[in-house]
């Protein structure tokens, strides 16, 4: 199963991607080593490392977006879901830690997934204050950052580098 184990919560069936006796990934170590110091959480990684890391079982992604999103836009296969931000007036989720902490393990490697890195990053900062201690955003997001025309999708983000989804 290289270099990680798939583990379980407590009463929980959501496998936790966890590191088992051998060093931390390459790429999480990258990650870790260009965070600036304030950041919050352990680190940004792009969505290329990002399913990298999930094709080796390397890490658990959570998508942070509304269902609305994933449903009319796309997500990613296998992802879980935890919203970061509920209702049309997009309120924080007062239930975000706990719905985490329902899904994945505190001692899970996750990579939080958002539209563009953004609400992803400030869910990561939320979840290692409240104990996650291998948290990591993924930078550009499932949409990317805006062109000079403001639209998503044409300069970065996991569909523009082709990397799998699926859409309702």
């Amino acid at each position: 199963m290289n270099a990680t184990a798939l583990a379980t919560r407590p009463g929980s069936t959501a496998p936790a991607a966890r590191p088992v006796g051998l060093p931390e990934h390459e790429l999480l170590q990258s990650a870790r080593a260009q965070a600036r110091e304030n950041l919050g959480y352990r680190g940004d990684l792009t969505p290329g490392d990002a399913w990298q890391l999930l094709e080796q079982q390397a890490l658990v992604l959570v998508d942070v977006r509304t269902s609305e999103e994933r449903k009319f836009v796309g997500y990613v296969p296998d992802s879980l879901h935890v919203p970061w931000q509920i209702g049309t007036a997009l309120q924080t989720n007062p239930r975000f830690v706990r719905e985490l902490e329902a899904k994945v393990s505190k001692d899970s490697v996750v990579a939080l997934l958002c539209r563009s890195g953004g609400r992803s990053a400030a869910a990561a900062a939320a979840a290692t204050r409240a104990g996650f201690k291998h948290v990591y955003n993924v930078v550009e997001g499932f949409e990317g950052e805006l062109d000079a025309h403001r639209h998503r999708g044409n300069r970065s983000g996991w569909r523009f580098s082709a990397l799998p989804w699926v859409q309702d």
